[in-house]
């Protein structure tokens, strides 16, 4: 008879750590769903700045470069004035280098993690490569 009661009091004890247990696993996967989303980000940020500054820095044009990075990240729907390009033109006896700066707002899902920020994606390359 000892064995049954203390049997039956302890089948609360599961649900108990269970309730305990459970907000640090869920605030543990959103973290992580939180990260996944920044590294989606941050990777296809740069994909698109790496095909922008190849268009620069070969066909020497600021809006064929934008419209490149566009282009190569379509999930974003990325503005013009989120695509810097700099210098604006690679021509001359000693061109130097192109580089395109894309940036995007980064919107924190859950709000349990801080406040939003920029992601930003840097592609460098040699003029007329």
């Amino acid at each position: 008879m000892l064995r049954l009661t203390r049997r039956h009091h302890e089948r609360g004890a599961a649900a108990v750590e269970f309730a305990l247990v459970l907000p640090i696993l869920l605030l543990l996967v959103m973290g992580i769903v939180e990260c996944g989303r920044a590294y989606h980000i941050q990777t296809a940020l740069s994909g698109a700045a790496r095909e922008g500054v190849r268009v620069m820095a070969l066909q020497d044009d600021v809006a064929e470069a934008r419209a490149t990075a566009k282009a190569a990240s379509p999930q974003l729907a990325l503005t013009d004035g989120q695509i810097g390009v700099t210098p604006t033109t690679c021509s001359g006896t000693n061109p130097g280098t192109a580089t395109v700066t894309v940036t995007y707002p980064f919107e924190i899902m859950f709000g349990l993690f801080g406040s939003d920020f920029t992601l930003t994606g840097k592609g460098t390359m040699r003029c007329k490569g």
